[in-house]
């Protein structure tokens, strides 16, 4: 992950410090939505001078940590790595940005190009009954042969999985894929996905490729499958979240610069109209119009299979952002909204906790809830059980151990993930513990007593980059360290 985590300290750049970096290194650039846009340091090494304004502004630098990407090349790194590539420049050595690739995903990579090539085209399958019963499995029937195959969308039939591409924009190479199966218990449906590379390193917005120059207006959805339905629908560009609702990694951030409208439909519950606000804010809510989740207004593929009209929908999309004084005209839809989902609107539910469901109702963002108890009582042993249960269920969580060491606290934690002792059976460490890597899970680094202005820094700069909605502190005293002793705690 070139991007910098919660492990590496966090970026100390502002926006006037950039600013006035490339004023003074004589780069031109422009304010964008999310990034500042700057010619590329990249498409040609070989100059001894900065960037020409004449250059096409193809490097795009996040106005929150400073980190780059230049789409042309995929160069990326941190205002660190583009601070010393202009020095570089300076000096005329050739600049050398280019995607360095780790084992594991030039590994997932060839894998991926494995899967792709057995995989077979929905319409291609020779037998018909085959290829409807498909179809129906995964509730696209209505989808057409013309839209799957403009999104380059297969099947692989020893998974009976859909298959679905990540192009690289640059050059079109398969950079990966994400699999799709159904699983049934009962009349309960569930999607389960796979990705090649693994979830951390899977930022493929799909349909990227087919994204013009020309084009405006998005519409961002929170799975593949809503993609092809709105834009069969309704013509317009659609793109999918590679991890749907749960985060928007500040990465994909200069490939949705060009748009000056966007609108978010990410789902059908509360949780994706959550996120929705959330992203909002990430892209600009200037130009963000939200598809307010109701039972007029389901998902994408849910609307084209009921048969309503997707574009009028498009149309009722609220503004994200708002006046500061607004009638109850304007919330009453909001309010009905909480009238009708009183247990989403309550929070996501403790699935091993029933009991705590009765006292708190749920996890719901915005709230503090604090445990109290005698050293020793078992808070953190709870505590790390009841923050990886919402975990689990795509709670983006935040973990700041100030008074046990990550290595024990992650210990605890995957011995309750997999509920059974480890120790007994190491051979089952890596199926465990590849699946735990895969939770929207991430630590703190300090240790003992902190300056509470580095923790607080460091929490809002992991909201940033991974959308964190639960943060777990342990212990509160810990983390207040002596200088705050005689402050209101």
């Amino acid at each position: 992950d070139v991007l910098p985590s919660p492990e590496r300290p966090v970026p100390s750049v502002s926006i006037t410090e950039i600013r006035q970096y490339l004023r003074a290194q004589g780069i031109p650039f422009h304010d964008g939505y999310s990034c500042l846009h700057t010619p590329s340091l990249f498409t040609d090494g070989h100059q001894d001078q900065p960037p020409a304004a004449s250059a096409p502004y193809t490097l795009f630098i996040d106005k929150m940590t400073g980190s780059f990407l230049c789409t042309a090349t995929l160069a990326e790194g941190t205002w660190q790595d583009f601070q010393a590539n202009v020095e570089l420049q300076h000096r005329g050595v050739p600049t050398t940005g280019m995607e360095e690739l780790e084992k594991d995903v030039q590994w997932a990579r060839e894998d991926a190009r494995c899967i792709w090539d057995r995989a077979l085209p929905l319409w291609e399958l020779l037998d018909k009954d085959e290829t409807n019963k498909t179809k129906a499995m995964f509730g696209i029937s209505l989808l057409t042969d013309a839209t799957l195959k403009r999104f380059g969308v297969r099947y692989l039939r020893t998974a009976q999985s859909l298959v679905f591409p990540w192009f690289s924009p640059r050059d079109a190479t398969l950079k990966g894929l994400k699999l799709v199966r159904v699983e049934k218990k009962g009349d309960v449906i569930t999607y389960v996905e796979e990705t090649l590379p693994r979830f951390e390193s899977y930022r493929n917005l799909f349909g990227l490729p087919l994204i013009g120059r020309r084009d405006t207006e998005l519409v961002l959805t929170g799975w593949e499958l809503d993609a092809l339905a709105l834009h069969q629908a309704t013509g317009v560009a659609s793109l999918a979240l590679p991890r749907g609702a749960t985060c928007l990694p500040p990465a994909l951030l200069p490939y949705l610069e060009q748009f000056k409208r966007i609108t978010l439909w990410l789902g059908e519950d509360l949780h994706s109209w959550e996120a929705a606000k959330l992203f909002a804010r990430k892209l600009s809510l200037k130009r963000c119009s939200l598809v307010r989740p109701c039972n007029l207004q389901p998902r994408p593929l849910e609307a084209l299979n009921q048969g309503l009209n997707l574009t009028k929908i498009l149309r009722t999309a609220l503004p994200a952002s708002h006046k500061s004084i607004v009638s109850f005209r304007k919330l009453r839809e909001e309010v009905f909204g909480e009238l009708v989902n009183t247990e989403q609107v309550a929070g996501v539910k403790w699935a091993r906790f029933p009991e705590l469901n009765k006292l708190l109702k749920g996890h719901r963002r915005g709230e503090l809830t604090i445990f109290t108890g005698p050293t020793g009582s078992g808070k953190t042993t709870f505590i790390s059980e009841y923050a990886l249960d919402l975990c689990m269920q795509g709670v983006c969580t935040l973990w700041g151990s100030f008074e046990i060491s990550n290595i024990r606290l992650a210990k605890i934690m995957l011995t309750q993930f997999a509920l059974q002792r480890l120790e007994d059976q190491l051979e089952l460490y890596d199926e465990w513990a590849d699946r735990f890597e895969d939770l929207p899970l991430y630590f703190m680094t300090f240790h003992g007593q902190q300056n509470i202005k580095t923790v607080i820094d460091t929490m809002q700069h992991a909201v940033y980059m991974y959308d964190i909605t639960h943060v777990v502190i342990d212990n509160l005293q810990f983390m207040m360290g002596h200088e705050h002793l005689s402050a209101d705690r």
